[in-house]
């Protein structure tokens, strides 16, 4: 039970999160920036705990999962990705094209650069 409420607190921080990125970006139009942001810190942050030993080993896995699951599973969303998307190649199939490789590459960038960062354990020991 721990767990589900440990999750559901994260989700809140997290979906709280998403919604200030949103509302930071919302002077910019034509362009998905709020989504392509939160998904890129998304897939950095997730990475990066996912692969530090360090930091699975000393966190509770109720705060882990938290962290893992509510925060950065609310913060994120391939849902909107996919519906901006489509209202992208609507407007302009250049932009909807420029932002699914941007999202791709960029959050396998990310991803990557997460894990590089994990394995630099001396930062959190």
């Amino acid at each position: 039970m721990k767990a589900y409420l440990a999750v559901a607190l994260g989700g809140m921080i997290g979906a709280i999160g998403r919604y200030s990125i949103s509302v930071l970006f919302s002077g910019y139009p034509g362009f998905p920036y709020a989504t392509l942001v939160v998904n890129l810190i998304g897939c950095f942050f997730l990475s990066f705990l996912m692969n530090h030993d360090v930091i699975k080993k000393k966190l509770p896995s109720e705060i882990f999962t938290a962290l893992t699951v509510g925060i950065i599973g609310s913060f994120t969303t391939f849902s909107t990705f996919a519906v901006e998307t489509i209202q992208l190649a609507a407007t302009s199939l250049g932009l909807a094209i420029t932002y699914i490789i941007i999202s791709l590459f960029g959050g396998l960038s990310c991803c990557y650069l997460g894990l590089k960062a994990a394995n630099r354990k001396q930062v959190f020991r």
